[in-house]
């Protein structure tokens, strides 16, 4: 063999040698190119674990009705006032409706004594106009808080005995009357045309202060105010 066929055959076992064999830097080159994912696919860090088919659980399945549910509304809570007596196409009738013979609280009996003493005389118009100025009175924070405050609070009803109100004739329709229209008031069965006044005086006086208040109505023998 000549010395140039021995020196191709050398240089071409080296080549082998270095590819097969790498040292140094071309072996970590090699090293990390051969760890590197390839492009298309994503590296799996962590293997994974199959679950056994028979494992899973089965989905619910999905059921149609072909009728409409209907949940049931639960019933509401009975009504704690007295419902209104719409039947009743006016007061006339309204007072006829109403059930006078139940026991009267300390409230309604200041209430109804209020519509007897001051407005017995007057039609029930104008007994139920003097019941809600009452009523008005009891939810406006410049007078008392009850009937029977407000009834009983000095320099305001002339029939009052200093806190005390005389003794009523309580067999008398007047006072039946009273009772019905008081009861009226309280629970707002009818609508009175003073709406929200909280003064009134008879219509023979003519008292300072109604010049500085809003008159509301007149309705027999008062007018009333807010």
């Amino acid at each position: 063999m000549s010395r140039k066929t021995t020196t191709i055959v050398a240089i071409a076992g080296l080549a082998f040698a270095s590819t097969m064999f790498p040292t140094g830097k071309a072996a970590v080159a090699m090293a990390q190119t051969a760890s590197a994912p390839a492009d298309d696919q994503p590296a799996v860090t962590e293997p994974v674990e199959l679950v056994p088919e028979t494992l899973i659980a089965p989905e619910t399945p999905t059921i149609f009705v072909s009728e409409e549910v209907v949940q049931p509304l639960a019933s509401p809570a009975a009504s704690v006032l007295t419902p209104v007596l719409t039947e009743a196409g006016s007061l006339s009738e309204l007072v006829g409706m109403v059930d006078t013979a139940a026991m009267l609280d300390d409230e309604l009996h200041c209430l109804a004594g209020a519509v007897y003493f001051e407005a017995r005389g007057e039609g029930l118009a104008g007994q139920l106009a003097v019941a809600q100025v009452i009523i008005n009175r009891s939810e406006d924070g410049r007078f008392p808080g009850s009937y029977c405050g407000v009834v009983a609070q000095p320099g305001q009803f002339s029939f009052m005995r200093g806190r005390q109100m005389p003794q009523v004739r309580t067999g008398t329709a007047a006072w039946t009357r009273a009772v019905a229209i008081a009861q009226i008031a309280h629970k707002g069965m009818w609508e009175s045309e003073v709406g929200n006044a909280v003064f009134f005086h008879a219509r023979y006086v003519r008292p300072s202060w109604s010049t500085r208040k809003t008159r509301m109505a007149q309705i027999d023998t008062h007018i009333f105010y807010r």
